[in-house]
């Protein structure tokens, strides 16, 4: 019954998603102004973020380097947050009845804490060793 009920929200979300994609994607209306506008400072910022980076560590690669590693470290806290609540699920709910899921959410909330950890400590590491490590 659960595995029903799981596979039909799967679907409809799939369905949603497919769906919104596709009015989106089908309208032949021109992009208004301001949205192309936005589109535009949005991209231009990031790129003087990027130059920004590559002027802080003298290196295009580095500075490059530095910030994708900005990036990452950004998305990797929902990331991380969103695979501790599945390993959550899997340990706590599911793990009562079935021991293969308990050990499974355990290994998740492992496997997501140490990704998480490594993303929040790798831009750092990346500074102290390209800063100091050159002298």
């Amino acid at each position: 019954m659960k595995k029903l009920v799981l596979t039909i929200i799967v679907i409809v979300l799939f369905l949603n998603i497919f769906l919104i994609y596709n009015s989106y994607a089908s309208t032949d209306k021109a992009i208004p102004d301001k949205t192309e506008s936005r589109i535009i400072e949005l991209k231009e910022k990031e790129m003087k973020t990027l130059e920004d980076y590559q002027e802080r560590y003298e290196l295009k690669s580095y500075g490059l380097t530095a910030y994708i590693l900005h990036k990452v470290q950004i998305f990797s806290i929902p990331v991380c947050f969103l695979g501790i609540i599945i390993g959550a699920i899997n340990q706590f709910v599911i793990g009562i009845r079935d021991m293969k899921a308990y050990e499974k959410g355990l290994g998740l909330m492992i496997i997501f804490v140490t990704l998480g950890i490594i993303c929040q400590v790798l831009p750092l590491i990346f500074t102290i060793v390209v800063k100091f490590g050159r002298e």
